[in-house]
């Protein structure tokens, strides 16, 4: 155990998760990537289509394939942003909205059993873990500017 890296296990775990989600997805006709996009629009308001890659840590590229496949499949509908006339605002269809609530169900599943299995105690540590690693990246405390320039 004192070999893994902590990259090593995170990236691991996530893969595994991936995996397990678009195993579930298949049962529903979908992808992991579908329904992260389903509970990444705002279900009332919708949300416009440039703040979605952002929000999801998504290339625009590929959010631009995951959202015509969407709305080809019904899920969504796009619509002008009121507030922007040159923006679009990504709204969830009936259709979209179901598959919204699956995907959700499957997540707050996946949460309740891995809760079920670990003391309260375990779990604060893992979100503190998880906020460090995260504030050291957005810091820019890991690799620094003046790091890479010596190892030139």
């Amino acid at each position: 155990m004192k070999d893994i890296t902590i990259d090593y296990a995170l990236r691991a775990t996530w893969q595994a998760v991936a995996r397990m989600y678009n195993e579930e997805a298949k049962n529903f006709d979908s992808t992991m990537a579908v329904g992260f996009t389903l509970l990444s629009i705002d279900p009332k308001t919708g949300t416009p289509s440039t703040a979605l890659g952002p929000k999801m840590g998504m290339e625009a590229t590929s959010l631009s394939r995951i959202l015509k496949s969407m709305e080809e499949k019904g899920l969504i509908c796009r619509k002008p942003n009121p507030e922007d006339g040159r923006g679009v605002l990504i709204h969830l269809t009936n259709f979209g909205l179901e598959k919204r609530k699956d995907s959700k169900d499957v997540v707050l599943r996946f949460n309740e059993v891995v809760k079920s299995e670990l003391k309260d105690e375990d779990l604060k540590g893992f979100f503190a873990v998880v906020q460090t690693i995260n504030q050291l990246i957005s810091e820019k405390k890991i690799y620094l500017k003046s790091d890479q320039s010596k190892s030139k």
